[in-house]
């Protein structure tokens, strides 16, 4: 299942988990996705689309 944004184009990065000792091993940050019905006005259709929390911000924010 894909983890990049159709809206932002936010993707996984990498990092580090550091321990107290300051160990480090490989991690991913993940993107906060949500899978969200959106109406295209250009189809007339409503299209299931995959976009970040940030990404429903923007599209809230468009709409007004």
């Amino acid at each position: 299942m894909s983890k990049v944004c159709e809206i932002t184009g936010k993707r996984p990065t990498t990092g580090h988990n550091v321990s107290h000792s300051n160990r480090k091993t490989k991690r991913r940050f993940l993107p906060n996705m949500v899978t969200k019905r959106v109406f295209n006005p250009q189809t007339g259709k409503w299209e299931k689309m995959k976009i970040s929390a940030h990404g429903l911000r923007i599209l809230n924010k468009r709409m007004r």
